[in-house]
């Protein structure tokens, strides 16, 4: 007889949860290797919709039309306003260390002579990373974004499209961002990396 927070087993019948919840499990984490040879294999497949966190396989929730709109419009100005000076990485992955490969929304990456035909994107070569957030916020907010800070990614936005601001997050370190400021409607945005562009919040967030 085993006993969990202080109720034997014998007390009471545990549901699932409980069980979970209340019982330290020994989980098997895979690698980005591992990962992908799940896709070779066709274990995995495009229309999962899933990324690797930390070792899991996380299922990427549906992007509502919000969200969609507010990727195309910023993608959209990315282009315009740097050209062929970044290579735009829309909803691709990033190899992090050996263990995760997120999915962020929009990603800015250094150019590269390969163009990222044969090496993956990695955090040396991200200039800026951007999540556009509504019900994912705390997910983003709370389990990406340190992972991000970790992997040494120098700048990471977080459009919050439930509180109509964005954040900027700068200065990464083993334990999150050294800077974090708040971006409302009203205000502009310069990309640490591009000095000399400068965005409209406003351009970038859903009408009124």
């Amino acid at each position: 007889m085993y006993r969990i927070r202080g109720i034997d087993r014998g007390e009471r019948r545990l549901q699932h949860g409980d069980v979970i919840a209340n019982i330290e499990v020994a989980r098997r984490r895979f690698t980005v290797e591992e990962y992908h040879r799940m896709t070779q294999m066709g274990i995995l497949t495009e229309e999962d919709r899933v990324e690797l966190i930390a070792g899991e396989i996380i299922q990427m929730p549906p992007i509502g039309q919000c969200h969609a709109a507010c990727v195309a419009q910023l993608t959209r100005r990315l282009i315009q306003v740097l050209g062929d000076r970044a290579v735009l990485w829309p909803q691709n992955p990033v190899r992090l260390p050996r263990d995760t490969e997120p999915h962020p929304d929009v990603v800015l990456l250094r150019p590269r002579p390969d163009t990222y035909f044969r090496y993956p994107a990695r955090p040396e070569d991200v200039l800026l990373l951007i999540e556009v957030a509504d019900a994912s916020y705390r997910y983003d907010r709370c389990v990406k974004l340190p992972l991000y800070a970790r992997a040494g990614v120098p700048e990471v936005w977080i459009i919050d499209l439930t509180h109509d601001v964005v954040e900027v997050h700068r200065q990464p370190a083993a334990r999150g961002y050294g800077s974090v400021h708040t971006v409302d409607r009203g205000g502009t945005l310069t990309p640490l990396a591009f000095d000399d562009v400068t965005l409209a919040a406003a351009d970038i967030l859903p009408p009124r």
